[in-house]
């Protein structure tokens, strides 16, 4: 069985990309080459809660993830949300597995936590309509920060998809 971490963080630094890589840091992701996957949980995973990333590999390695992300110049507010949903056992294509496939869906931007929260909710019950899978009470996680005027700042949740892999 894999594991797939969700972990978030956020920061604020004198650019945007700086300010990017303190949230990562803040997650523990930092050190990683992030590929973005479109959100299918795959049968047999556990989606474990974790807040800050434990080692994952070596530095420079490739880590998979759905992220949800959002940056904005000072003043202002981000806020970032990830929702999943898996499967009960034998849905979908799964055979006899402890939890069957399932999905992330992310939503970000320049509001308040309880819209990203219930807009990515609306999301992943959308998601779940398009797929003929009996699922379990969805997991949430957000992250909310304030940008200063004069400074960037960045509010991320992430499911990190396992270990991380060599990138050559």
């Amino acid at each position: 069985m894999s594991t797939i971490r969700v972990v978030w963080g956020s920061a604020t630094a004198p650019t945007e990309m700086a300010s990017y890589d303190g949230a990562l840091a803040d997650a523990g992701i930092e050190n990683y080459n992030l590929v973005t996957v479109s959100s299918v949980i795959p049968a047999d995973a556990e989606v474990e809660v974790v807040g800050t990333a434990p080692d994952l590999g070596p530095a420079g390695n490739r880590l998979t993830v759905v992220q949800a992300r959002a940056t904005t110049a000072g003043p202002g507010r981000v806020s970032a949300a990830l929702a999943w949903a898996q499967s009960e056992p034998g849905s979908g294509d799964s055979e006899a597995t402890e939890t069957g496939p399932g999905l992330f869906y992310e939503t970000s931007g320049e509001t308040e936590r309880e819209d990203v929260e219930r807009r990515v909710l609306e999301g992943l019950e959308a998601g779940q309509g398009l797929r003929d899978w009996s699922f379990t009470e969805p997991g949430i996680r957000s992250e909310t920060a304030v940008a200063d005027s004069g400074t960037y700042t960045t509010a991320i949740v992430v499911a990190a998809y396992g270990q991380s892999e060599p990138i050559c």
